[in-house]
């Protein structure tokens, strides 16, 4: 297949071996869930005590590559051609970048990350809940949900929108490996690359749905009485996975594009209203002093691991952090590509790190702000009511607002519809990688994954909650390491065969008007413009 070859809506191997893969490890979760636990256990332990240190050099290495591209001479390269202009308004392609990469996230962990580091600071850096672990907290939680998260995703992005868009190639990763393994990307290897990169996407946005299904678990308890288990649990997973499924098959331009934002109003409502009727003064200088401190000490975050035995705590936290966006890097790239048709790597890399990050930034420090002040200045408990469930921690921080009631409804709201533009958009990028890149997979594919996903989340749910959640991403993450250092490696040679002209932004060659053209004498030719020396 060249590179001008239309990608067709068929199902092909990676499609069967895939779903077979899929569901195997479901059949595996109904008839040994013990078993299959105790295994991923017995993985993760291996990953994060030999190869724990990937999960924070990478990142750094990757925000180092791109901050190397965006000041370069191919910042100014379009993904597409040179006079494609993006499809989408810039603020619904910020909505979209926001609310559908990882919101439910937000609602799972706006509050529960910065009151837990609080009561039980990283590292043992402060003593818990004291001045210094609520800087701490915001700190550590930036560095969770910033700039690393974002390296990863906008790496993908950047070289699956060049290759889509600039080279005209399929949608698959294995595509992006043409330039590293010629033919053998279309071949038996490259077939491996996207069965595997169906895999640890499934699992990724897997465990999003199960932690959605949590979180709306515990808010309609609060709401209507609902009993919480594992039986209500199953139920919403159900519920919401025929949404983002019918969601998912009305496109992009519709189900996914409105639902973003939806979702960003909704949001916006709820962090105005913490924001002004809570310390406003108090989060403002909360967010100033922790953002200024993780500046400071952005390079030691980066490299800090557990020399001195806080395994368990990595394992919580930044490693199952670092696992979940590396398991999201392909479906994230994927849809980032997709939508980002037009911008140029400057304004990608630029908006794709700056933006989400940003707003993460004020998110954290407006709710975790808002949870810290009240447990460090008004004898609240809500850091041992995160403890006991961490999915309280949003509901019990707004219990102490005016209107909780309404409030709550609102988290609610907000949490199924993260819930559904997350797995909307994983739906369609899975039914994209199955159907050999096609960017409009048929119906019925999408279908298909959207009920596998939503029976992996149950089985995961029944096999050990949140925990097996955990477990799960940081394993199926591990060996997609190697995938991304392939995808670098394979992009930056595919950028050293860009044309000079696109690259400098010499004038390409066309028609001079007759004024301005040179003198020249009848026996030498007319000089034409060409590329500029480097």
């Amino acid at each position: 297949m060249n590179d001008s070859t239309p990608a067709r809506r068929t199902v092909g191997v990676v499609f069967w071996a895939s779903l077979a893969i899929s569901a195997l490890f479901v059949v595996w979760g109904v008839a040994a869930p013990e078993h299959q636990m105790n295994s991923m256990s017995a993985a993760l332990n291996w990953i994060t005590s030999g190869f724990g240190w990937a999960y924070l050099l990478l990142p750094l290495l990757l925000l180092a590559l791109l901050g190397g591209l965006a000041c370069s001479r191919y910042g100014r390269v379009r993904l597409g051609a040179d006079d494609d202009r993006p499809e989408f308004a810039t603020h619904t392609w910020i909505a979209m970048i926001l609310c559908t990469v990882m919101g439910i996230g937000l609602v799972s962990y706006g509050i529960a990350e910065p009151i837990s580091h609080f009561a039980t600071p990283p590292h043992g850096l402060a003593d818990p809940e004291s001045s210094q672990a609520a800087v701490l907290a915001l700190q550590y939680s930036f560095f969770d949900w910033g700039l690393h998260a974002w390296a990863i995703f906008a790496v993908f992005g950047l070289a699956l929108g060049y290759s889509m868009h600039r080279k005209k190639r399929p949608g698959l990763v294995s595509a992006l490996f043409r330039p590293l393994l010629g033919r053998h990307a279309d071949g038996p290897v490259g077939k491996a690359i996207d069965v595997f990169t169906v895999f640890a996407t499934l699992f990724g946005t897997t465990t999003s749905l199960g932690l959605g299904a949590l979180q709306i678990d515990n808010g309609l308890n609060r709401l209507v009485g609902t009993p919480t288990g594992t039986t209500t649990q199953i139920v919403i997973v159900i519920v919401v996975t025929a949404l983002f499924s019918l969601s998912a098959a009305s496109g992009i331009k519709r189900g996914i594009r409105y639902i973003s934002e939806i979702n960003l109003s909704v949001a916006a409502v709820l962090f105005l209203f913490v924001l002004f009727l809570g310390p406003t003064a108090f989060l403002i200088s909360l967010f100033l002093e922790s953002f200024g401190q993780y500046g400071s000490e952005f390079l030691l975050m980066s490299l800090r691991g557990p020399a001195f035995g806080d395994v368990e705590w990595l394992q919580n936290w930044t490693y199952f952090m670092m696992a979940w966006w590396v398991s999201w890097g392909a479906f994230v790239g994927l849809f980032l590509a997709r939508i980002s048709r037009g911008r140029t790597i400057r304004q990608f890399i630029l908006v794709v790190l700056g933006m989400p990050s940003l707003a993460f930034f004020a998110w954290f420090s407006v709710f975790g702000g808002a949870a810290i002040d009240l447990d460090l200045n008004h004898g609240t408990d809500i850091a041992g009511a995160t403890a006991a469930d961490l999915n309280s921690a949003f509901f019990a921080t707004l219990a102490e607002f005016p209107l909780p009631g309404l409030t709550a409804t609102l988290v609610v709201i907000l949490a199924v519809l993260f819930f559904v533009s997350g797995a909307d958009a994983n739906t369609y990028v899975l039914g994209m990688l199955t159907t050999r890149g096609s960017i409009q997979p048929r119906t019925s594919i999408l279908l298909l994954w959207g009920a596998m996903t939503g029976a992996l989340a149950i089985i995961l749910l029944l096999s050990g909650g949140l925990g097996a959640l955990q477990q799960t991403v940081i394993v199926a993450s591990a060996p997609f390491l190697v995938v991304i250092v392939g995808v670098v490696v394979s992009f930056l040679r595919d950028l050293r065969s860009e044309d000079p002209v696109a690259v400098t932004g010499a004038p390409t060659a066309h028609p001079v008007p007759e004024t301005e053209v040179p003198a020249v004498t009848v026996s030498e030719p007319a000089p034409t413009p060409g590329p500029r020396p480097e």
